[in-house]
């Protein structure tokens, strides 16, 4: 496995950049995540464009020149000791050909989000930059579970990760070490066969969506499959895929971890042998729990299943 820089901890009165790179976002939306970040003791500094709207077939954060200056400001201002997502929604593709990381390379921070931000954490990777999959500011006005944030914050201040999951029908037991990729299925699938794609070798991947039908999961399911993903990676997480199919016709609708879409992703994988966790609390859901892209993680799946970093 190549070296992977970790960012250094953050320290009472550091500055965290607040910014949006993809959709807009209200200001009342980001009221509480705004205030959670001054109550741990850091300076939230809000980006230029973070409120700017902008609609070109959807409702950006400004142009792609007003959310790129802002992501290359915060990635290489030296006071800026983390960057958080306000968001995701659309819009991180339009700006990976054109990301600065000079003065980050020198100064590597913590980068947290989720959702579409998985395109920014896979660019970041492949130049050897860990970075947080976790909540954006936004969710904190959404009723979310308050230790999946005091989680990230665990991590911004140099602790560890460990988890330990309940048993679930469609595990595949065994262990496994390896780093961590992946995030939103959408963006990985959006990524195959670019330069930007993760690296799948020996590598533990990381899953979740929303708002798929489940002919579309099942499409990117085996698009993996096709590009040799699952004949690559040495384990597998799936969290969080919620709103899955037609509302009116899935009863498990509003659940996180939708049944049914776990048994098409189950079904695809069947004749692979890696370890395999089902309903690990992260993705577009109220428990989200941070990973670390990049990280080491220790998979071990028994009758129950541990996850440590």
């Amino acid at each position: 496995m190549n070296k992977i820089i970790f960012p250094k901890s953050l320290k009472k009165g550091d500055k965290i950049a607040i910014i949006s790179p993809a959709g807009s976002v209200e200001s009342s939306q980001l009221e509480k995540g705004i205030e959670m970040i001054k109550s741990k003791g850091f300076e939230p500094i809000l980006g230029e464009h973070l409120y700017t709207k902008y609609a070109n077939g959807y409702n950006y954060a400004g142009t792609e020149q007003e959310r790129l200056k802002d992501m290359n400001w915060a990635l290489n201002d030296s006071e800026i000791s983390a960057v958080w997502a306000s968001r995701g929604g659309y819009g991180c593709q339009h700006l990976i050909q054109h990301l600065n990381l000079k003065n980050f390379a020198r100064n590597p921070k913590w980068y947290i989000g989720y959702s579409d931000n998985t395109v920014i954490q896979s660019y970041l990777l492949k130049r050897g930059f860990a970075s947080i999959h976790g909540q954006t500011v936004k969710t904190s006005s959404f009723g979310v579970t308050e230790e999946s944030y005091d989680l990230i914050f665990n991590v911004l201040k140099g602790k560890s990760l460990t988890y330990t999951l309940s048993s679930h029908q469609f595990n595949k037991k065994g262990n496994v070490e390896g780093q961590l990729v992946g995030g939103n299925l959408a963006l990985i699938y959006a990524l195959l066969g670019t330069k930007y794609s993760f690296d799948f070798k020996d590598k533990i991947l990381f899953i979740e969506d929303i708002g798929e039908n489940f002919y579309a999961l099942d499409r990117m399911i085996m698009s993996l499959e096709l590009a040799g993903v699952f004949n690559k990676i040495s384990g597998l997480i799936i969290g969080g895929m919620t709103n899955m199919g037609d509302e009116k016709e899935n009863k498990q609708y509003e659940e996180s971890f939708d049944e049914f879409a776990y048994k098409l992703i189950a079904d695809r994988i069947s004749k692979y042998n890696f370890p395999t966790v089902f309903g690990f609390p992260n993705g577009h859901i109220k428990d989200n729990r941070p990973l670390i892209i990049g990280g080491n993680v220790r998979l071990e799946v028994k009758n129950k299943a541990k996850i440590e970093f």
